[in-house]
């Protein structure tokens, strides 16, 4: 970690809070109201709960900057409640907990990259690729006359996803689904 003033910050960063928690600086604003003290307004994302909040501080007081590490790691199987994954570059493996993955699991299947972020040697968030591809599992057949933009039904994926589809989309079709919305995109290669 490194001190430096709050002045330096900038969007994307993560800092150290006064708390100990890890924040993301989702915005920033520098407001100098004429003669007064300059306040920078910080919009925080707290990467252990979600939460977001807002803080006010001087640009000359000081923050601890995190440094965090960036590994690509391969998805290998699930081990009772643990996915396992590999460092693709030192072949070691990690076990994150279903918990600790949230609902991130649903996207991901056997054998697909991500990136998991370390902060002091230990994981602290799962960086997915923008949109996956997925296979249809089961989904009901098409109705007769409905339109692909009048109409969605519902699809359960090969992860256990499950998500609204036009009405035209079949078992075994590879579909494209957005890893941030949940959402269908289209239909894969």
């Amino acid at each position: 970690m490194a001190s430096i003033k709050y002045s330096q910050v900038s969007k994307g960063m993560v800092i150290v809070g006064e708390d100990g928690q890890l924040y993301s600086i989702v915005d920033l604003h520098l407001n100098t109201p004429g003669n007064w003290r300059a306040i920078l307004q910080l919009k925080l994302k707290n990467l252990k709960t979600g939460a977001v909040t807002q803080s006010r501080v001087r640009p000359e007081e000081k923050v601890e900057q995190a440094y965090l590490d960036k590994r690509e790691m391969q998805y290998l199987y699930q081990e009772g409640e643990d996915y396992v994954f590999m460092d693709s570059e030192t072949y070691d493996q990690i076990h994150l907990n279903k918990q600790w993955l949230g609902d991130q699991y649903q996207y991901i299947k056997e054998n697909d990259k991500a990136q998991v972020v370390f902060y002091e040697g230990n994981p602290i968030s799962l960086e997915l690729p923008a949109t996956v591809e997925l296979v249809v599992k089961h989904t009901e057949p098409a109705l007769k006359g409905a339109t692909a933009s009048a109409q969605k039904k519902p699809a359960i994926l090969e992860t256990g996803l499950q998500i609204d589809v036009p009405p035209f989309i079949a078992i075994g079709d590879v579909l494209q689904v957005d890893t941030r919305t949940g959402e269908y995109l289209g239909r894969g290669k």
